[in-house]
């Protein structure tokens, strides 16, 4: 079935793909009649070839003014191993600001995710973002972009020790060459890399949703790596075709539910952001498949774990909002495979229990990976690009052979 869909996803580009060969080129004429022929030891030690292409999923024509533009379009880049050892392809979803270059190698030059796990065997497909990065950007379609500067990055990805906001910040070690700030050769590399991101995170989920759909349609059952932002399009995928996700890994899931945080250091290092729910649907914007059905998000009644001594939050993390009992269900969630990954030195390390304790609620009951647990210590919310980051794919790949069926 994966080789069925994996054919579809490069034979179908209208695009076409592009051949990359990895290693030693193989030549396609035949051998000549001197050429002395190679002992089976030669040939084994031969670097195999991958398959490079990338094709463009879901998109429509749109008149704008007087010209006709394409909308809603994703780009998709794929690679695929000499030989597939795996069942199903491994689809990789960027997070916010990011695009899919985030997978393909590190800041300071090593071999990314990608090719990690094209050794392991697998088919990957990597994705930008509708109306970002090489899906296109288009203010005239898309509306209003924004874009994160040094100083965001630094204090929460690549550099949290030096601003300290959160209480386990200080334990970040593994960005390549130190603390990831401006002159850094790895973070000025990281910060080349950033992209103007749509606005409106409401629109962006109306786009990416369907696009990450029709590209499951195409290619067939996948397991889906998400980063970060990319979990709200995991989440949503899941939830509307469980057939189709035979597991999802959500690095660091955008969170935590409902409600935005922010830092500011100190003893009380958090606060909620905003006014309104972030995410209405606690993991998304967009609706999810409840049980008893949810018509609109006031259907959901939400809490807030309390404070002092009857708070059931651990010191260093903040106090969840979560359903008030009886809690809905999502049973299509319920169906998938999850794992939610977490990094010790990350904001993410004071929310992501949260998530982990909303979908469990609701009946979905994620694993979870904290990498310190796996002594995978100092690493920060960028994991693929730090300087351990074969480690921690080591470690995804190892929970998804004992979950893929």
């Amino acid at each position: 079935m994966a080789g069925k869909g994996i054919s579809a996803g490069i034979a179908g580009c209208v695009l076409g793909g592009l051949l990359a060969v990895q290693g030693a080129l193989l030549s396609a004429a035949p051998a000549r009649a001197q050429e002395p022929a190679r002992e089976p030891a030669q040939e084994a030690a031969r670097e195999p070839v991958t398959r490079a292409g990338y094709f463009y999923i879901g998109g429509r024509y749109q008149k704008l003014g007087d010209k006709t533009v394409m909308v809603g379009q994703m780009f998709v880049q794929s690679r695929t191993p000499a030989r597939i050892t795996q069942p199903y392809p491994v689809v990789m979803v960027h997070g916010l600001a990011q695009t899919g270059v985030n997978y393909l190698a590190t800041a300071d030059g090593r071999p990314g995710w990608v090719q990690h796990f094209v050794e392991k065997g697998y088919q990957v497909y990597v994705v930008d973002q509708v109306g970002r990065g090489r899906s296109g950007t288009n203010p005239e379609v898309y509306g209003p972009y924004d874009r994160l500067g040094t100083r965001s990055l630094e204090k929460t990805y690549t550099a949290p020790e030096v601003y300290d906001l959160f209480p386990q910040a200080k334990l970040h070690t593994q960005w390549p060459g130190g603390p990831g700030v401006q002159g850094n050769a790895a973070f000025d590399q990281f910060f080349a890399s950033q992209v103007p991101f749509l606005a409106n995170g409401q629109q962006t989920e109306e786009l990416v949703d369907p696009a990450l759909l029709a590209l499951l349609e195409k290619i067939g059952p996948a397991i889906l790596l998400t980063h970060g932002q990319g979990a709200l399009f995991g989440w949503a995928a899941s939830d509307a075709r469980p057939d189709l996700v035979k597991a999802h890994v959500s690095i660091e899931p955008n969170g935590p539910p409902f409600f935005d945080v922010q830092f500011r250091g100190g003893k009380d290092f958090w606060e909620r952001s905003g006014d309104g729910r972030a995410r209405a649907y606690g993991l998304t914007r967009m609706p999810l498949t409840f049980d008893p059905p949810v018509k609109a998000p006031e259907d959901l009644v939400v809490a807030q774990q309390a404070k002092g001594a009857d708070s059931k939050a651990p010191e260093g993390q903040i106090r969840c909002w979560l359903q008030t009992e009886p809690a809905r269900t999502l049973p299509n969630l319920a169906k998938v495979p999850a794992v939610i990954v977490t990094a010790e030195a990350s904001f993410h390390a004071t929310y992501d229990a949260c998530t982990a304790a909303f979908l469990t609620q609701a009946g979905a009951k994620p694993d979870a990976i904290r990498l310190a647990d796996r002594g995978l210590h100092g690493n920060g919310h960028m994991v693929m690009l730090e300087a351990n980051s074969d480690a921690v794919a080591d470690a995804v790949a190892g929970w998804l052979g004992t979950h893929v069926k």
